[in-house]
């Protein structure tokens, strides 16, 4: 059986479609599909039901992946590490939100980019959960960060590390509110403080809302910036109050820029995801980042 024909048909069986597959594969969508049409010939057997988006797997088909996927996945690595001793020719394209990759990912990885014998050229770009992984699925990223789980056989998750939210403000606000007021009133005493967020929908109050309080916030944003540092910035200036991850405000808590103005005994938390097209985990350099940065999450929690 053709080795061509059975990559074909498990990046179609992992991609669920004969279009994304085509993409991954740098092949035309008519060359796709008269791959698996001539594989489906030699079994004598349909491997897909074609549907109006994508196509699912037979049982056949599925029986055949599963057979199948773990050779391939092998022969890839055996020919990838053929090609360690020239560490020019390994591009990571790595993807995440922005404060998260630039604040914990990046540092961690700028390790393996120096003359070690196992470096490789970085490059990053930045995105929201739904960008960055539809660039992965398309093949333009090798490794994402996501605070989303995806579903289907093209993409494998794991779990890096979950982030704390902490409700902060500048200590006037504090002081305004008073101490232990919130505990007591819950949070109908913040409804004439001003919000500073990063989109108009307020996505980490309204969780924060939700998780800590069983409500939905009153105020409106205040200031909206699409940056959590510079969120963070603004809530020190005595711009409002705001949720932020204790990664990012840590140091601004530790030196009384921003003061903590609520601490509930189960603080709001948020998973992020560490995700690869299934089976590129066989070339090293992805292994090796994927690897690298599964160590690092285990200081950052």
């Amino acid at each position: 059986m053709d080795l061509a024909l059975l990559r074909t048909f498990v990046t179609v069986h992992r991609a669920g479609s004969f279009t994304r597959a085509a993409a991954l594969l740098g092949l035309s969508q008519p060359a796709v599909t008269s791959q698996i049409r001539t594989l489906e010939r030699q079994l004598g057997r349909p491997l897909f039901l074609r549907q109006a988006r994508g196509v699912t797997p037979t049982t056949i088909g599925d029986e055949l992946a599963h057979k199948a996927a773990p050779h391939l996945d092998a022969l890839v690595e055996i020919a990838e590490s053929g090609l360690e001793e020239d560490s020019s020719l390994r591009t990571l394209h790595l993807a995440g939100p922005l404060e998260f990759t630039a604040e914990r990912a990046l540092p961690a990885l700028t390790e393996l980019t120096g003359e070690d014998g196992q470096s490789f050229a970085l490059r990053a770009s930045f995105g929201t959960a739904e960008e960055v992984l539809e660039g992965l699925a398309a093949g333009h990223h090798d490794l994402a960060i996501s605070t989303v789980r995806p579903r289907g056989a093209l993409l494998s998750a794991t779990a890096l590390c979950d982030e704390e939210h902490v409700l902060v403000a500048a200590p006037h606000w504090a002081e305004r509110i008073g101490s232990g007021t919130l505990h007591r009133t819950g949070p109908s005493v913040l409804e004439h403080v001003p919000v500073v967020e990063v989109h108009e929908s307020l996505p980490f109050v309204a969780r924060y809302w939700a998780s800590v309080f069983d409500s939905r916030p009153v105020a409106p944003g205040t200031v909206i910036v699409p940056d959590l540092r510079a969120v963070l910035a603004c809530a020190a200036a005595g711009a409002g109050l705001a949720v932020l991850p204790r990664y990012l405000c840590a140091g601004a808590l530790g030196r009384g820029d921003v003061v903590a103005l609520h601490e509930p005994a189960v603080p709001p938390l948020r998973t992020y995801f560490l995700v690869v097209r299934t089976g590129t985990l066989a070339m090293p350099h992805i292994a090796r980042a994927h690897e690298w940065l599964e160590r690092a999450a285990t200081g950052w929690c």
